[in-house]
């Protein structure tokens, strides 16, 4: 591993050659991919699970053009750790959100009601649930290739069980299941040379993303011990969340004027029309080459729309990142990587009964600060309106509305209040996970050294 130096613009060069390749590495587009969990059932099984694993694991940035790429990731929940027979002192210097597991953060995170943990799909919520591999690809057959590695390693290890298979892809739409283009937003993040699509935004630091570097506090925070485990790994948030189409689209034909009325309701809603166009850069109609053009459908802010006229403040990309909006609070403090991925069949256009399929996100969140990244955006940003000066409004598209829910959208000369809001969104799983550097894989590999035989 190499030793990580001052870039020669004054920023700290990463050890990319340490880094998975899941945590900077952009989703391609379009994209396939598959996300397996795991039960260890022994220290033993778990050091030779990874042992046989490491040859297949992506590091660093992709070589070329990043949509020509497959790569492989892994993590470890706080309890795969434990079963890799990690010692209970340094499962002690990990974040008490990690230790603690998601589940047990339900009510922080707003996992409530249809959401609770008690309703989530198995293994998410229990004990069993100890690594999670990533393979995401640009088609089937360089997926395919990415598994292979991964079926060896799995199918070769005693002691080793996949509890659970989730397949996700790109939707021949290019959509999201409620009509949305997705994966427009990447930051710029120093050391890494990956442009980000917004312009007008400085990079970030490299520490919000991955331990052992300065974050925006300037101040390097502490890393899991030892510190080869902890350096240049990163915490992701897995989440599966099932998405209520027929629901959205009844909500939206019941508060609409008339079928435009229903489209642009939708995108005040979102913050982008379906295309992927900004409400900042075209408030009031679709621009699908503004949607399609990725040098500029990310490159806005919204510091000339104070007000919310153009695209409102409690819409869903705004809460999620609100740029250089007024706030209380400094959005930099709480930027996040999305890993967003759709799974199940696409409901038919215009149907507006739901069919029963299980559809939605398998999302993956990554962050060095569990709590002031991932947990800070549901809780204060998703599930609350007071840090926009909204106090009792949630996110209108992913909040936890329970139909009573209201959201206001700034019009003149009198605004537009929605009421009635359920939950668009139910959460069927989650753990928080670490996923480690190649060193500290070496490290975890070493810890239950094979027999001889």
């Amino acid at each position: 591993m190499s030793a990580s130096s001052e870039s020669p613009s004054g920023g700290v060069e990463l050890e990319l050659d340490d880094i998975q390749s899941g945590v900077l590495h952009p989703r391609p587009t379009p994209y396939v991919g598959r996300f397996l969990l795991v039960r260890i059932d022994s220290p033993a099984a778990g050091s030779a699970m990874v042992r046989a694993l490491l040859p297949a694991i992506s590091i660093g940035l992709p070589a070329g053009n990043q949509d020509q790429d497959a790569w492989l990731s892994v993590a470890f929940s706080c309890q795969g750790l434990r079963a890799l027979g990690v010692p209970e002192e340094s499962l002690s210097s990990f974040p008490i959100p990690f230790q603690q597991g998601m589940a047990a953060r339900a009510a922080v995170l707003g996992d409530v009601g249809e959401s609770d943990p008690a309703n989530w799909d198995s293994p998410f919520g229990t004990p069993d649930l100890h690594a999670a591999i990533a393979a995401i690809a640009p088609d089937a057959e360089r997926l395919d290739a990415a598994l292979e590695r991964a079926r060896t390693a799995l199918r070769d290890t005693a002691g080793i069980s996949v509890i659970m298979r989730q397949e996700v892809q790109q939707l021949p739409t290019g959509r999201t299941t409620f009509g949305f283009r997705d994966g427009i937003s990447y930051p710029a993040i120093e050391g890494t040379g990956i442009a980000g699509t917004n312009t007008g935004e400085v990079p970030l630091k490299a520490g919000e993303f991955v331990l052992g570097y300065p974050d925006e506090t300037g101040n390097t925070p502490p890393v899991p011990q030892p510190d080869v485990l902890g350096r240049n790994g990163t915490y992701v948030a897995i989440r599966k969340l099932h998405t209520k189409v027929a629901l959205w689209r009844q909500y939206l034909r019941s508060a609409a004027t008339s079928p435009d009325d229903e489209g642009l309701l939708a995108a005040k809603m979102v913050g982008r029309w379906p295309s992927g166009a900004p409400l900042a850069l075209s408030p009031d109609h679709e621009d699908e080459a503004l949607g399609a053009d990725n040098s500029r459908n990310n490159d806005f802010l919204y510091g000339d729309d104070e007000k919310g006229l153009k695209c409102p403040a409690g819409a869903h990309v705004r809460r999620a990142n609100p740029r250089d909006a007024s706030i209380i609070g400094v959005a930099r403090m709480h930027r996040i990587l999305r890993r967003g991925t759709t799974y199940g069949p696409p409901l038919p256009e215009g149907v507006l009964d739901d069919d029963g399929a299980d559809r939605g996100l398998f999302g993956i969140f990554i962050g060095a600060h569990l709590d002031r990244q991932f947990e800070f955006i549901k809780s204060e940003w998703i599930n609350d309106g007071n840090f926009i000066s909204y106090p009792g409004e949630q996110d209108p598209m992913a909040g936890r509305n329970d139909g009573s829910g209201v959201a206001t959208i700034p019009e003149r000369p009198i605004r537009r209040r929605l009421h009635d809001l359920p939950s668009f969104v139910a959460t069927r799983g989650g753990e928080y996970c670490f996923m480690p550097g190649l060193t500290a894989l070496r490290w975890l590999a070493d810890l239950n050294p094979p027999t001889s035989p």
